[in-house]
């Protein structure tokens, strides 16, 4: 590959296979895409799509993309973007040996979803700490050994390396990218005319801690599961949550540990956690109603829970994260 005769803007190059996701192909393109429209100026972000030979590929949900040219016709891009979806789990030998020889060449690597597979599969993700889709993380860190797999953000940057999980994820990261490069009024003008929030850091998880742990099999395991989300403020103690439950606390902490992958205590700061979070996001609230709302009690706890899961206090998260002012 060679690169592009243009002095200004970035070339994006998004690589298409049979199989492939459109949402992680579409979310990004509209988000670089409409980083030009926001300036006036089409050519910020020259977005090129390619497959292997140039010709169409089909979508695992049956839409056919036509890309721009083929592989081998691509000029260097600044940001080659491989997206995911089933086709990374079988993929052709060739797309693999195209990554491997002219990735390196890109000023910026970025996977969506499953396409970290692909770049995995080159070996371009060694000795990098990367994310993926939440349910192919384990199989990403069993296949590539010195790869560093961290389930839990939403993306990860390592060096020219930035990865994502799963669909949206996509989106979120775009945005960061271009905040990056063009500030965050432009970033914010994109996600408002894209509808989500410019507020997703990439450490945030993956999704909700309801649904990061198994729900319990027995319904009174269920049962104290609905009551922490309902009742974070409560005493949630391993021996308040096993009154609840009707075991002993030592039977009540091995049974949730073993029905929902978490231990109880764990799994009550995750709540606790989320709940805070969502309250400096949508609320006026001060920091010391939103850390007795919480269960935290003092302001001073929930500023220790915020440093050692987010690295980030209650007032900074706030100030970065939430959406819209509250009158």
């Amino acid at each position: 590959m060679t690169r592009s005769p243009h002095t200004t803007g970035k070339d994006v190059l998004v690589v298409l296979f049979d199989g492939v996701l459109s949402l992680d192909v579409t979310g990004p393109v509209e988000v670089f895409v409409g980083a030009g429209m926001c300036v006036g100026d089409p050519g910020v972000y020259r977005v090129r799509t390619a497959s292997l030979d140039g010709g169409p590929v089909r979508t695992s949900s049956g839409l056919t993309l036509v890309p721009d040219l083929a592989l081998a016709d691509a000029p260097v891009p600044h940001i080659l973007l491989a997206p995911g979806g089933p086709g990374t789990r079988d993929p052709d030998p060739a797309l693999i040996d195209w990554l491997r020889a002219h990735a390196p060449e890109a000023e910026r690597l970025v996977s969506v979803c499953t396409g970290a597979i692909l770049l995995a599969e080159a070996g371009l993700l060694d000795g990098r700490r990367v994310t993926t889709h939440w349910a192919y993380c384990d199989t990403l860190a069993r296949d590539h050994p010195a790869i560093e797999v961290d389930a839990d953000p939403i993306y990860v940057r390592d060096g020219h390396i930035a990865t994502s999980a799963g669909v949206t994820a996509g989106i979120d990261l775009a945005l960061a990218l271009v905040e990056e490069d063009m500030g965050r009024d432009v970033a914010l003008a994109i996600a408002r005319h894209l509808v989500v929030f410019l507020r997703r850091p990439g450490n945030q998880a993956q999704f909700s801690a309801q649904l990061a742990a198994q729900t319990a099999q027995r319904e009174p395991l269920r049962e104290v599961q609905q009551w922490i989300a309902e009742h974070p403020d409560d005493d949630l103690s391993v021996a308040s949550l096993a009154e609840r439950a009707r075991l002993s606390p030592r039977h009540f902490a091995r049974a949730f540990q073993a029905e929902t992958g978490v231990s109880p205590g764990r799994y009550v700061d995750r709540v606790r956690l989320e709940h805070a979070r969502r309250l400096l996001e949508d609320t006026a609230d001060s920091v010391e109603e939103i850390s007795r709302a919480c269960g935290y009690g003092t302001s001073e706890a929930m500023r220790r829970a915020f440093a050692k899961a987010l690295d980030s206090a209650p007032v900074e998260y706030r100030r970065r994260f939430r959406a819209a002012p509250v009158h």
